[in-house]
Order: C-alpha cells, then sequence, then structure tokens
C-alpha cells in the first residue's frame, strides 16, 4: 500500500459516501499501520446452515437499497461504535447513497449533529426501483444515525435511580462530569415513528462505566443499604434501565400501530455490544477463538455481562416485546483484534468485514426473517 485511499479498492468499496473523519475509518490515516493491508481487508463474515442460519443471501445493495427504499429506512442509535457502522454502510451502499451533512469544508463537528443517508437521485437505480407515493428522494432518509451513549438521558437515569432507590445518601451524585451524548426516548422514538423508518437498531454498554456513573465510581461510599458497588452496581442499575426501556420501547410501538392502522410494521434491533482489545496494534492475525475473560482496559472485560442482560430482558418473556430483537452478532468482532482504527484499540476500521457483517445479517433478519409478516412501504 503506498496510498491511503488504496483502502477503498482493498476493502472493496467503490466509494463512501460519508466525508466524516474519512481515512480514520478506513484506518489509512497512519502510514505506520499500512503494513495491515491488504490482509486485514481480506476476511469476510459468512455464515451457514451449520451456525443455524440457511438462505443468507450474498450482500447485495442494489437489493439493499430496494428494501430500505420499499420497506423503510433504518434509524441507527448508539455512541462512536454505531458512528462506525453508518459509515460503513455509507460505503457498502455508494454510490447509490448520498451523505449529510458534508464535514470536508469544515472539519469542526458536533456530535449531537444527525448524519443521513439519502437515495442519490443521480443513480441509475432511481428509474428502475418502484418509489412509493410517500417516500421522497431529498426528504425519506435510507439510514440516520444519532449519538445516543445510555438511550436515556441523564436526567431520566438520576430519576430512575431516585425512585428506585429512595433511601439513597444525601450527597449521593450518579454522575461525574465526564461528557456524554443522549436524547430522550420520547424525542427520537418521535423521530423514529414520523420520517418514514421501519427498523430501529440501538446499541449501548460502552458509556455505563464507573467513570461516568462516578456515584459507583472507585472509592466511593456505599450509595445506599445494600449496594452493590463499582462495574457491579452499575450493571445492577443497567438492568433496571433497560428493563424500563424496553418496556416503554414496546409500549411506544404498540401506539403508534394503533395510530396508523398496522400499516407500517415496525422494529427494534439491539445488537450486542463490541469492547475493545487491549494491544490491538500489536496483533496482526485473527484470533480463532475469543480469548478467555481477564484484565481489560475500561469496562471492556464486562461487557458480555450488559450484553447478557440485554438478552436475558428480551429473551426471558418473547411475547411481552414483540417487536424488540436482540442480535447477538458481536463474535466475528470479538476475533478482530487486528481490524481497530489506527488511535486506539476499541473503534473498528470499516471494510475489515467487521461491520459490515453486522450490516448484511441486520438487513438479512428485518428483510427475510422479519419480513415474512412485513407490510411494505408497497402495499400501504
Amino acid at each position: 500500500m503506498n496510498d491511503q485511499s488504496q483502502a477503498l479498492a482493498f476493502s472493496g468499496f467503490e466509494g463512501c459516501a460519508s466525508s466524516r473523519e474519512f481515512y480514520w475509518h478506513l484506518a489509512s490515516d497512519n502510514t505506520d499501520h499500512w503494513d495491515r493491508f491488504p490482509e486485514a481487508q481480506s476476511y469476510k463474515w459468512t455464515v451457514g446452515p451449520d451456525d443455524g442460519c440457511e438462505g443468507l443471501d450474498d450482500l447485495n445493495k442494489e437489493n439493499m437499497i430496494k428494501d430500505l427504499v420499499q420497506q423503510g429506512g433504518w434509524l441507527l442509535l448508539g455512541d462512536s461504535i454505531t458512528e462506525g457502522h453508518f459509515f460503513s454502510l455509507s460505503c457498502i451502499l455508494y454510490p447509490h447513497v448520498i451523505a449529510t451533512p458534508t464535514y470536508t469544508p469544515n472539519s469542526y463537528f458536533d456530535r449531537a449533529w444527525p448524519q443521513n443517508l439519502y437515495l442519490n437521485p443521480d443513480s441509475p437505480l432511481v428509474k428502475k426501483l418502484y418509489i412509493p407515493p410517500d417516500f421522497n428522494i431529498t426528504k425519506t432518509p435510507l439510514a440516520t444515525f444519532r449519538r445516543i451513549d445510555l438511550l436515556m438521558t441523564p436526567e431520566e437515569l438520576v430519576q430512575l435511580h431516585s425512585t428506585r432507590h429512595p433511601n439513597t445518601r444525601a450527597d449521593f451524585s450518579l454522575f461525574s462530569d465526564e461528557a456524554t451524548w443522549n436524547l430522550s426516548p420520547a424525542e427520537y422514538l418521535s423521530l423514529f415513528f414520523e420520517n418514514g423508518y421501519s427498523t430501529l437498531v440501538v446499541s449501548t454498554g460502552g458509556h455505563w462505566t464507573t467513570t461516568l456513573f462516578g456515584g459507583y465510581g472507585e472509592g466511593a461510599p456505599q450509595a445506599f443499604e445494600g449496594a452493590k458497588l463499582g462495574i457491579d452496581g452499575v450493571i445492577d442499575f443497567f438492568e433496571h434501565a433497560m428493563r424500563k426501556w424496553a418496556a416503554d420501547t414496546q409500549s411506544a410501538l404498540d401506539e403508534a400501530a394503533m395510530r396508523d392502522h398496522g400499516a407500517r410494521k415496525r422494529q427494534v434491533v439491539v445488537r450486542a455490544y463490541l469492547p475493545g482489545h487491549d494491544d490491538c496494534h500489536n496483533i496482526k492475525q485473527p484470533w480463532r477463538e475469543v480469548r478467555p475473560r481477564g484484565s481489560y482496559s475500561y469496562n471492556w472485560g464486562s461487557i458480555w455481562r450488559y450484553n447478557e442482560v440485554f438478552e436475558k430482558i428480551l429473551s426471558e418473556t418473547p411475547r411481552k416485546y414483540p417487536d424488540l430483537h436482540y442480535l447477538a452478532i458481536e463474535r466475528p468482532g470479538r476475533l478482530r483484534p487486528d481490524a481497530h482504527t489506527t488511535s486506539d484499540c476499541l473503534h473498528i476500521m470499516t471494510g475489515a468485514g467487521v461491520m459490515e457483517g453486522w450490516s448484511h445479517y441486520i438487513w438479512y433478519y428485518v428483510s427475510k426473517e422479519l419480513g415474512r409478516g412485513r407490510i411494505s412501504r408497497v402495499h400501504t
């Protein structure tokens, strides 16, 4: 590799629609890491009958565009890992999509800005696709990313904690002054219902740390009698918060279905969170097996517990949450310590097959497995 733009060809992309930190996402922004190319881009996540999955079509961007136009778009909520997923999606679907905002003229950005993918009016698909009457090429997004770290606002979480633990000591403060970006579920669910989306993709866990939740931080006194300490206390509260989130989200989906008389089938996909790998830049090959749990940076060693909580909530009484689906698709990423961006060992490079695998399987799941019972925009 002798030019950073070669990362696109090595990844099998024609280009990428998003301009946000373009070469950082492709991990070609630092020449010291060019020795990873093209090896790191030479893997593809595959599943088959042996994995309990049959009928997974090849990833075809034209068919994917068709489903996003006719069945409804994706609203992706999460932290910077999900932002990377959005960037990857903009590469998968290129050149048939355009992205907003454009970051090239001004590198300044606010993490709270919405990022959108729209059908490119110059794409040859426009003349081939059936465009539903309620689809506006310039206004209806195929995909949107919003930075939502915790799925609830700090204010909502403070109130929830106070309600659950009314005898918390008077000087207790749940949060530190660490920065975090969030919207209330009432706000982002309104966006989901009003902008032509059919699939809400969420992922959380990485910011549920003892540094952000300072009331459970190292050395903090016990919040209330019987309170768990440290990461155990954070995870205990995480389960309580996510149970409320799941119940409120399913209730909002039920109400929306009643309002539009079932004209749009909507679903929520919870993607398992992906932890980082310590010392990743000294690992040049994928692992064949996930390494045993041990000592990790941040809360990475406990991410499996957050995922386990979410999976338990949505699977223990499936009828309670018929439109919420947990996808445990983090394992391929856990096998790729070689596939991180150049600046850290948490974020995954676009083109290494990890995030592309997420999009592939989510598309298959919502369009095929759930799609058998869905009402398409075409038939409303």
